[in-house]
């Protein structure tokens, strides 16, 4: 009984010093989606066993979540943690000094030996100090197929998009949708980018993106762009205006639409919905033309506390140890559809897709900057308008779309 009585005071001690060191930290995301959910659910479970409490502060749409997050971040009420994009989301906040300084625990955990590509820590940098962690590589640069559809109307799926755009008509007459596309307009504005490689090519995606040209962009080659998205707004079906990339991502796994072009992301709801890549779904990264990857990605940045509370800090630091640690980036990404940011990880596991994605990040050259890195917040917004208005109306010609563009990219900051 003394025993007994001695191993149940040592774990009342035990329990009240987990409890005395745990902290709650509120984590803001848009991660809302059913496979977002799974996966943002690894990095909860990971920090919740750590002995601190996960607040999980999720509002869906990143358009929606980015105003909020920034507006609680400069207006005094910091959340713990928050996602946002890795490149130049928060680039005010940490000029202003309100995110947490993570360069002493980056370096003692060697990330810049570790995280690659190196321009995503590199995104992170801001005057040669670290203020955020990336945790995936995430590209737009993906064509999500449903197999059946093709096949049950006597169709080759296609393996690259001048085949996909052949046979849509036949696609429509059977009563399928061929393309499966959401009206925000980040989506609009990310599947502009995509044409841009696949149908403009590298070198005209390089020098609009990385060396902000407007003489590239009034080129010949970006025309060919601009006359591609006119094209794809016949594929479209009449209810996509501010349909949710997951509702678009649900038409191809259900066989309502053929095809969708969207983020490795999508992969996640393919995952959910029990589908297997290479037998009910196929991916076309590039749309099966320029086998490359825009390595944008998701970070999570530690806004500095009101108080300045140690605990607080603390509790940031185990969590962004844990982002990059090995298990968490396996287990979360397998989930999420997105590429690992450690290439010295297990990913025996893989399904096709992401295999794809691994192969294509081993040659250096198949890596392009994503617009988020390269792009100022008012550029983007500039950029989604136009994307958005040309889409969604037929009356605007693809010349008198692109004279709007170059003027953009001419006038980008």
């Amino acid at each position: 009984m003394d025993r007994i009585r001695t191993a149940l005071a040592a774990t009342t001690i035990l329990a009240g010093t987990v409890a005395a060191s745990a902290t709650e930290l509120e984590v803001t995301h848009w991660w809302t989606s059913g496979g977002e959910a799974a996966a943002v659910k690894v990095f909860a479970d990971a920090f919740n066993a750590s002995g601190n409490t996960w607040v999980d502060g999720a509002i869906a749409g990143g358009g929606n979540a980015r105003p909020i997050i920034i507006s609680r971040i400069s207006g005094g009420d910091p959340m713990g943690a928050t996602q946002l994009n890795t490149g130049r989301d928060a680039e005010d906040l940490v000029k202003a000094g309100l995110m947490t300084d993570l360069t002493e625990l980056a370096e003692k955990e060697g990330w810049a030996d570790i995280i690659r590509p190196a321009k995503l820590l590199d995104a992170c940098r801001y005057d040669g100090k670290i203020y955020c962690v990336p945790v995936n590589i995430h590209s737009f640069q993906w064509m999500w197929l449903n197999r059946g559809v093709f096949e049950d109307n006597g169709l080759a799926v296609p393996t690259n998009w001048n085949e996909f755009e052949a046979a849509a008509p036949k696609l429509r007459e059977a009563g399928v949708i061929p393309l499966a596309v959401g009206g925000e307009p980040w989506q609009i504005n990310g599947m502009a980018g995509v044409f841009t490689v696949a149908l403009g090519g590298v070198d005209l995606y390089r020098k609009v993106n990385a060396d902000k040209s407007a003489e590239a962009a009034a080129s010949p080659e970006m025309a060919k762009v601009f006359e591609a998205i006119a094209a794809a707004r016949d594929m479209v079906d009449d209810g996509y205006v501010g349909r949710a990339w997951n509702d678009a991502a649900n038409m191809v796994i259900t066989g309502k639409a053929g095809a969708q072009i969207m983020g490795d992301w999508a992969q996640g709801e393919f995952g959910v919905a029990g589908q297997t890549a290479g037998k009910e779904y196929d991916c076309l990264p590039g749309l099966g033309v320029y086998p490359v990857l825009d390595t944008g990605g998701d970070a999570f940045y530690f806004p500095k506390p009101a108080d300045d509370n140690p605990e607080i800090v603390k509790a940031q630091m185990d969590l962004a140890s844990l982002l990059v640690s090995k298990a968490v980036q396996v287990d979360f990404n397998l989930k999420k559809g997105s590429l690992p940011i450690r290439g010295d990880i297990d990913l025996s596991a893989a399904n096709d897709c992401m295999k794809k994605g691994l192969a294509i990040l081993e040659n250096p050259d198949n890596i392009l900057p994503s617009g988020e890195q390269t792009w100022s917040s008012d550029t983007q917004g500039q950029f989604e308008d136009l994307w958005v208005e040309f889409f969604n109306d037929p009356g605007m010609t693809p010349q008198e779309a692109q004279e709007r563009y170059v003027e953009i990219v001419a006038n980008a900051d």
